[in-house]
């Protein structure tokens, strides 16, 4: 059913509810030429749920994230986010995407503007806001980041960590109802990942909704309600951290979480990328 057949103008989200489903996707397919990055995924996100997707790089799991907020068009499939579904051709996107806070792997603030015109600068264009409407806003939310003391800095004068926790306060600022993160700590240094995951753990404890792409295990083993493993363009296993990061059902599985887990202790033939399982010496 279109948002048009429910009565609701095509980008008119619907209110929060832990019954319904911040993300409904249904067999999403998506090509870059010959290329099938997406084959056919089934996903669902509560409204509250942090939901962590895992897997190996060139899995399709970006190209999934993008999808959600249409940054990919789709080539077949529906996608329903807040209510609205975004594959409909009259969706207005723009509305959609203004309850949507992104997170990407590179911060993405304006290297011309402080770190509090960075998070004013939507606010005054997209919502209306008044100056000091945004401004209190954006303040709130550096306190949130820790980053209170920051405001007026530039980009540049700040680390890796502190440019994607100013870069997750400007999302916050736009008071979204569904946060996307795209692997927002593979562009750090190791030491600095800590502080970036504990304003997201932070979020997370508030109920926000998270849709999170991400090497941490630790951190989905410790905050995610559900982990989706994703190889291949398709979802392999789809349960709780309990059993997905310590009891996988699926070998696929089981074989990734040995080559993140236990890097350093691999076969002479997984090495070399031959596998050495009974079931794929019997394909």
């Amino acid at each position: 059913m279109s948002s048009t057949d429910t009565g609701r103008s095509p980008g008119t989200v619907q209110t929060d509810d832990p019954r319904s489903l911040a993300v409904r996707i249904r067999g999403l397919r998506k090509s870059f030429g010959t290329l099938d990055v997406l084959r056919g995924i089934d996903l669902d996100v509560r409204y509250g749920e942090v939901v962590c997707i895992i897997g190996p790089s060139g899995s399709g799991k970006s190209t999934l994230l993008r999808c959600t907020n249409l940054l990919e068009t789709p080539s077949a499939g529906r996608i329903e986010v807040l209510g609205v579904e975004i594959t409909d051709a009259d969706v207005d996107i723009d509305a959609v995407r203004r309850h949507i806070g992104m997170v990407f792997q590179q911060f993405n603030l304006f290297p011309h503007l402080s770190v509090l015109d960075n998070l004013t600068i939507a606010q005054r264009r997209v919502l209306k806001r008044s100056r000091q409407e945004a401004t209190r806003i954006a303040q709130e939310n550096l306190a949130r980041v820790g980053l209170s003391e920051k405001s007026q800095a530039y980009p540049n004068q700040l680390s890796g960590g502190q440019q994607q926790r100013a870069a997750i306060a400007r999302a916050l600022s736009m008071n979204p109802r569904l946060m996307l993160f795209d692997e927002p700590t593979s562009a750090l240094d190791p030491e600095l990942v800590g502080e970036v995951l504990t304003v997201m753990r932070n979020l997370a404890a508030e109920g926000m909704t998270m849709l999170v792409v991400t090497h941490e295990m630790a951190f989905a083993r410790e905050v995610a309600d559900r982990v989706v493993f994703m190889d291949g363009g398709v979802v392999v296993e789809d349960g709780p951290p309990s059993e997905v990061l310590t009891s996988p059902r699926q070998e696929r599985t089981r074989e990734f979480l040995h080559r993140v887990l236990d890097p350093t202790h691999l076969t002479r033939d997984e090495l070399t990328g031959e596998e050495a399982t009974t079931d794929s010496v019997a394909s």
